[in-house]
C-alpha cells in the first residue's frame, strides 16, 4: 500500500509540473525566423489578393477586403490564425519586431487617420508591402521606402504561426 502512495503521489506531482509547463509557454525570442515554408504559405494567400476591391469591412476575396480584413483573411487561410477584426487589434498580436528585422509575412502598421494602428498590410520582402489602401482601389504592392508610409510608420508584429 505504502509504494502504490508514493507512486500516486509522484504520478500526480509530475503531471501537475507537466501541465503548469504546457498552459505558460515562454514567448518566442523577438528575431526568431519562420521558415521558408510558413512564410511561402503566408505570401501565396497575399499574393492571391492582389487586384481584389477594398471594400469597407470586407473580409473575402468575393466580397473584397479592407486593410486588416486583408490581414485576418491571410492569416486564417495559410494557418488557420483568427486574428483580432481591427488593425489595432492585431497590432497586440505576436511580438514587435524592428523595420530592419522584417521578414516576409510580418504585419506592417500606420497611422493614416491621424491615429496610430489605423492601417495594416503584410510584409512581402525586398522593402515591399501588400495592402488594401482605400475606397476606389484595389489589394496592391507598395514600397516602405516612400515619403508617404515612412512618415506614417507605427511599427510591425511577427505573428508566429507554430505557437
Amino acid at each position: 500500500m505504502k509504494n502504490k502512495t508514493l507512486f500516486l503521489v509522484m504520478f500526480c506531482v509530475t503531471v501537475a509540473g507537466c501541465a503548469a509547463v504546457s498552459r505558460a509557454p515562454a514567448p518566442p525570442p523577438a528575431k526568431e525566423i519562420r521558415s521558408p515554408h510558413q512564410s511561402s504559405e503566408a505570401l501565396l494567400v497575399t499574393l492571391m489578393a492582389l487586384g481584389v476591391d477594398y471594400r469597407n469591412g470586407g473580409r473575402s476575396a468575393a466580397t473584397g477586403f479592407d486593410c486588416s480584413g486583408l490581414v485576418a483573411h491571410v492569416f486564417e487561410e495559410a494557418y488557420g490564425i483568427r486574428l483580432p477584426r481591427t488593425a489595432l487589434g492585431q497590432s497586440e498580436t505576436g511580438f514587435s519586431v524592428s523595420a530592419h528585422e522584417l521578414q516576409p509575412g510580418d504585419l506592417v502598421f500606420y497611422d493614416t487617420l491621424d491615429r496610430p494602428y489605423s492601417h495594416v498590410g503584410i510584409y512581402i520582402g525586398e522593402g515591399k508591402f501588400v495592402h488594401a489602401p482605400k475606397t476606389g482601389a484595389a489589394v496592391r504592392v507598395e514600397s516602405l521606402k516612400t515619403s508617404y508610409w515612412t512618415k506614417r510608420f507605427n511599427g510591425a508584429r511577427r505573428i508566429d504561426p507554430s505557437l
